[in-house]
């Protein structure tokens, strides 16, 4: 393994199911280490009325036809199902893609596609981190071989069995978000890995809390994968025909607000733009791919910055 892992976080809004299909082997044949797309059924980047293809039979298809890279939701929403449902979908997972599946999760946050699609979606973000702080220990006594129960105020079950297995012997567990007082606390006491973003400033912030609620739980931080969202890779010879193709591709999300502080650029001006992040431990990069999804720019993250990044290190 590099000292560098990279990630592709393909954007499954504003597509066609061949370009997402081909898009998710393509990027297993570069070499990424992980491959992603969202659980949402509402784009969540332009207009929310623009197509959407659902997060998990996506991440499923890609793993009945792609060979090494893991995979997963980034992240999946935790009110959208049953939290042994959950743990039985990424079972199912692990063993479509011979052990590959990662299980991302979170608090969910999209109010519209939530009441549009009927989903719970409680009173508001501190119901639903109520509601996944109850999920979790579900999910992973499943997923670890036991037959939890729970009687909690938003969730029941009965001695739910999990046969088969995963394949991998632990499956690992992605909580996504920085709230601070109670996602982060979750992180410490249930992740293998974290997932954060909004720039280093945010992220370096954010690791200082998580690593106190690491102390205050008795959780060694080093047992914690830091995984950093970096947002949409844009990368050309110049500066300014990546942002001519940037601003492009955010036309095609239905005439999307364009992103700032994007890593768009020179392979150069990009690994300078993420070199800050692996001084504080963040070495998992998850870069966004939007459609009509950029090969060159995912080509040239992997052959051209990461170089320039494993020389940071």
């Amino acid at each position: 393994m590099t000292d560098v892992r990279l990630g592709a976080l393909v954007w499954n809004q504003y597509t066609d199911w061949p370009s997402l299909l081909e898009t998710g082997r393509r990027i297993d044949r570069l070499g990424y280490d992980t491959l992603w797309t969202w659980d949402h059924v509402y784009p969540i980047v332009g207009p929310s009325t623009g197509p959407m293809f659902e997060g998990y039979l996506t991440v499923a298809a890609w793993a009945a036809t792609t060979d090494r890279v893991r995979l997963g939701v980034l992240v999946g929403a935790n009110p959208y199902r049953e939290p042994t449902l959950t743990a039985k979908m990424v079972t199912t997972l692990d063993h479509i893609s011979g052990g590959r599946a990662i299980l991302g999760i979170g608090a969910a946050w999209f109010e519209e596609e939530a009441q549009a699609f009927g989903f719970p979606f409680g009173s508001g973000p501190p119901e639903r981190l109520r509601w996944l702080r109850e999920a979790l220990p579900v999910i992973r006594g499943m997923l670890h071989g036991e037959a939890p129960s729970a009687s909690g105020p938003r969730y029941s079950a009965r001695a739910a069995r999990n046969e088969p297995p995963p394949l991998q012997e632990h499956l690992p567990i992605l909580i996504g978000g920085g709230g601070e007082r109670v996602t982060l606390r979750l992180v410490a006491e249930y992740a293998d890995a974290c997932n954060l973003g909004g720039g280093v400033d945010n992220v370096r912030r954010k690791e200082r809390i998580l690593v106190q609620h690491c102390e205050a739980v008795g959780r060694n931080p080093d047992e914690i994968e830091r995984t950093a969202g970096i947002g949409a890779v844009v990368i050309r010879d110049s500066d300014a025909e990546a942002r001519r193709v940037f601003d492009a591709i955010f036309e095609r999300q239905g005439s999307a607000r364009r992103w700032t502080e994007q890593p768009v650029g020179t392979p150069e001006r990009v690994a300078a733009h993420l070199a800050p992040l692996l001084e504080i431990r963040y070495r998992h990069l998850i870069a966004g791919f939007p459609s009509p999804y950029d090969e060159e720019s995912m080509v040239r993250l992997a052959a051209d910055v990461r170089p320039l990044l494993e020389q940071a290190v």
